[in-house]
């Protein structure tokens, strides 16, 4: 009888201990889901009566989230034009629409959710469904798509700030506190629906967020079907609203942004976030991060959470720059070069070479005076130090960048966001016709190509990206003919057409004009460009039908940057590293296509006009940016708002009010982040030719941060929330630009500007065997940079046509290079100048190299990626979690137990009793 026992007991105890088909519990005391726990859609069967939707008058509540009952939340608004008030009955298309519609509506409904129709006040024609899920249907849901929720709140001392003596001036930077309270924190743990006991439930009616619920409606929504022919099923509300079947679906605004509201239930956060956030008043305080992240989801938060750090860290860089461009600034007027050039005994007696064919004639170095003053403001010692500076600064910015993501992790729940807890999207399971065998749980499942279809899918991606980004290349080269034809005109027509603007002849320069105009011509071409690929990039990413929506988003993103980097850059690359590089000399100067003789850098220098492509291309974008995100969407609003008018004493709806708006794109922030991005790249890569970059972006974003939580706020419908751990794809591609950007500055400065020269001479040149002065001095380094040229050497294709009234009877002529003299035994050959120049440049592009990337490298292993006191809180809230999931394995294990040990107990006692009848 005891073996018997103990066997019973070994049984239960060792074997798997299987709960309602569900979950698994074992001794370990630990859960495991034998397989994704998801809900099974049934069809509606042919000739089944079709639920209807309940339709009900408007109530007159403008401000009302609730159904007309006044108790069952909205959750998720869908909008159609009735047919039937059209009186297109015969219409086969608009049939269709209606006959999907109702299957879409009666699954919905079959799966649990509830709907109620409303006539809109405005247009008789339109229809609203309003969208509620019960409290049962959101415990279901919110387990399977992991939403971690409060279990206890957060036990753990937080520790002091240093500075929380400055709270009483810092205080006004900040949220007012009456308004915006700050939140409790929680311990969180995944949902479980059979282990509700353990959440912190307060109200039911608020243990879910609005948000939280808009998520799940939406899930729900993508995944219904609308048509099932045999074993073909159509589902998922984005091809209904493609299809016309919807014009609209979108989660409520809990309020009007600029009037609070009166109803008891609302929250009132649209109306919070308008006032302390996107109104100006309050552009100076802080963001309310918390409160975004809940009205508006993860993905929001963490982008405005991004651009407000970027944008305080540009304020440090701003600081510094601004210092380097007064240092410029103050000294241009100061420095021999300069000075020199525009000497009249100098610059004056200096003859220059013809930049041109035919067409150029010579000309006096001192007429570029103002350009080698404007010159010095860019190329003096301080951009040396701001470009390593702005290396190390980008350093520090990524690392205090991850830090900070890593506390919104643990703050916002989304530490364990792993990949699986993402569902696929509807898209990728509409083609799911193929299977393979998964290799991780070696069980069959649906994929929407086999490995060698999916090669082909990447190829072509690949292919036509490629083809792409030649274009692009193909549009820079022929900007750069364009500079050389332009050139020869402005030459010779400058000259007659400045007679009558003499004050102005001094500043605009040939160099100068073609400068300009084609930095315009450049950026229109980006424009252009952009909106074609645009449509491409995202028809190629459509074609490769990525399984998550994060996938889909990391596929676009590298395309677009890169088809961005190369369309915004490659005309600075080419600036900064190539022209006036490869220009011969006078003689026999180097042509482009055999017929455009290349273009020389402007008598100020490259530097010069890498500052100018710069100014017009990130100015053009900014203006042209805000245009886009800002006034367009302004100006439908107020356009739909004047044509759907209607009389004042009607009260429109809170869903009629939304739909009023504008709707959010497809990709969301994705345009915000890669504005950014391409922002952030102008700033790190060419901020040696420009050190007023960091400032221009400081005062972008300063208003870009309130230009797009005010267009969020009050002129788009509420964005469906989504859930994100990171900034994804974009935090790769920050770091790739900050490890070019140390190459580049090095460059840059090297290359382009002028200041390993100066220090060639100053150090070397100026003083004996190869100098006359007595000590270390930049006196006479103008005279020295300028090779001689004899002018009768000219070819017959290269002599100028004219000469000026002053030239007299000169033989020679002045041109930038390091070249022997005529007369010399290697004439016109690189001098021993050059090739020490050469030297240093390489020298200097190895060491800041390796200084600055070791210095990366040693902060990188400095800054840990995750503050200690955010380690100690992701320890305590998993050891709460399983401290929970123990005792409810206990109990659910003893519940499993309990008719085991009534059954012995009987037995036993059955047993006594036949032992003692036959005893007695």
């Amino acid at each position: 009888m005891n073996e018997s026992v103990d066997n019973i007991l070994e049984i239960d105890f060792l074997s798997e201990i299987k709960l309602e088909g569900e979950t698994e519990i074992k001794m370990g005391m630990e859960v495991v889901y034998s397989q994704e726990f998801l809900p099974t859609y049934e069809t509606i069967p042919e000739g089944a009566s079709v639920p209807k939707v309940e339709k009900a008058e408007f109530n007159g509540k403008s401000d009302s989230l609730f159904f007309n009952d006044g108790v069952r939340r909205i959750d998720f608004v869908l909008v159609y034009e009735d047919e039937d008030m059209k009186e297109i009955d015969k219409n086969r298309t608009f049939q269709k629409r209606k006959q999907r519609r109702e299957y879409f509506e009666a699954s919905l409904m079959k799966m649990g959710m509830e709907l109620e129709a409303a006539r809109s006040v405005v247009d008789e024609k339109l229809l609203f469904v309003k969208v509620h899920m019960p409290w049962d249907m959101l415990c279901t849901y919110a387990e399977v798509l992991h939403i971690k929720m409060p279990i206890q709140p957060n036990d753990l001392c937080t520790t002091s700030s240093p500075f929380n003596f400055l709270s009483c001036i810092t205080k006004h930077f900040y949220p007012s506190e009456d308004l915006i309270a700050k939140e409790t924190e929680y311990f969180t743990a995944p949902f479980e629906k059979d282990r509700l006991e353990y959440f912190y439930v307060k109200d039911r009616d608020l243990f879910f967020t609005p948000s939280m619920r808009s998520r799940m409606a939406y899930y729900i929504l993508s995944r219904a079907p609308y048509e099932v022919r045999g074993n073909i099923k159509k589902f998922g509300v984005t091809k209904l609203l493609d299809g016309g079947v919807y014009k609209a679906a979108y989660p409520l605004h809990d309020c009007r942004f600029n009037v609070r509201s009166k109803e008891d239930e609302c929250p009132n956060e649209r109306y919070l976030l308008y006032n302390e956030w996107a109104h100006p008043k309050s552009f100076y305080k802080m963001q309310p991060l918390d409160l975004i992240r809940k009205y508006y989801g993860e993905k929001i938060g963490i982008y405005f959470a991004w651009l407000g750090f970027y944008t305080a860290m540009l304020a440090l860089a701003a600081i510094v720059g601004l210092g380097c461009f007064i240092y410029g600034y103050t000294t241009q007027e100061t420095s021999t070069w300069s000075k020199e050039v525009c000497d009249p005994l100098i610059g004056g007696n200096i003859v220059m070479c013809p930049q041109c064919d035919k067409e150029c004639t010579y000309w006096r170095l001192n007429s570029t005076c103002e350009s080698s003053k404007k010159l010095c403001i860019f190329d003096n010692y301080g951009t040396l130090v701001f470009a390593v500076f702005m290396a190390i600064w980008v350093t520090v910015f990524l690392e205090f960048w991850k830090r900070y993501q890593a506390e919104l992790e643990y703050e916002w729940d989304t530490v364990e966001f792993l990949e699986q807890e993402e569902q696929p999207r509807p898209e990728y399971e509409a083609k799911c016709n193929h299977e393979r065998i998964n290799p991780v749980t070696r069980a069959k499942e649906k994929v929407p190509y086999t490995a060698c279809g999916r090669c082909i899918r990447v190829s072509l991606g690949i292919g036509t990206v490629l083809f792409w980004i030649v274009l692009i290349l193909a549009s820079v080269v022929a900007i750069i003919v364009y500079r050389l034809a332009v050139f020869f005109s402005f030459s010779t027509r400058l000259q007659s057409d400045l007679k009558e603007l003499e004050p102005f002849k001094e500043y605009v320069t040939a160099q100068m004009a073609t400068s300009v105009t084609a930095s315009v011509i450049s950026f229109v071409v980006i424009m252009v460009l952009n909106i074609l690929y645009e449509r491409v990039a995202i028809w190629i990413t459509d074609f490769e039908l990525p399984r998550t929506k994060t996938d889909y988003e990391n596929s676009l993103t590298l395309k677009m940057f890169l088809f961005q980097f190369v369309n915004y850059y490659s005309s600075c690359f080419y600036i900064a590293f190539a022209k006036g590089k490869v220009v011969g000399y006078p003689g026999q100067p180097v042509y482009l296509l055999g017929k455009y003789r290349n273009e020389e850098c402007d008598p100020g220098g490259c530097l010069i006009e890498l500052t100018t492509q710069l100014t017009v291309i990130m100015g053009g974008k900014a203006i042209w940016n805000n245009i886009q995100e800002v006034l367009l969407p302004w100006m439908k609003n107020l356009i739909f708002r004047y044509c759907t008018r209607v009389g004042s004493e009607k009260v429109i709806p809170r869903w009629e009010q939304d739909y009023q708006l504008q709707p959010i794109g497809k990709l969301g922030l994705f345009y915000e982040y890669l504005e950014m991005v391409i922002q952030f790249g102008f700033v790190t890569l060419f901020v040696a030719s420009f050190p007023l970059a960091p400032v221009l972006a400081l005062v972008n974003n300063l208003f870009e941060i309130r230009v797009d939580a005010w267009k969020i706020i009050t002129q788009f419908r509420r964005m469906v929330p989504e859930k994100a751990q990171d900034i994804g794809a974009w935090q790769p591609i920050l770091q790739g630009v900050a490890i070019l950007a140390v190459a580049s500055n090095a460059m840059i400065i090297a290359f382009t500007s002028d200041m390993i020269p100066r220090l060639v001479y100053y150090w070397s040149f100026s003083v004996y065997p190869y100098g006359d002065h007595s000590s270390h001095t930049m006196q006479g380094y103008i005279n020295n940079t300028l090779s001689v040229f004899d002018i009768q050497d000219f070819s017959n294709k290269s002599q100028p046509l004219q000469t000026p009234y002053w030239f007299n009877n000169s033989t020679t002529c002045r041109y930038r290079d390091f070249r022997y003299p005529p007369g010399h035994h290697r004439q016109y050959e690189y001098s021993i100048y050059y090739w020490h120049v050469i030297a240093a440049k390489m020298a200097f592009i190895i060491v800041v190299e390796h200084i600055v990337y070791l210095t990366k490298f040693v902060l990188s292993y400095v800054i840990p990626d995750v503050p200690y006191t955010v380690r100690e809180q992701i320890k305590r809230e998993k050891y709460l979690s399983q401290v929970i999931l123990h005792e409810t394995n206990l109990k659910l294990v003893t519940k499993r137990l309990k008719p085991v040990g009534d059954k012995i107990l009987k037995h036993n006692e059955d047993k006594e009793e036949e032992i003692m009848d036959l005893y007695f």
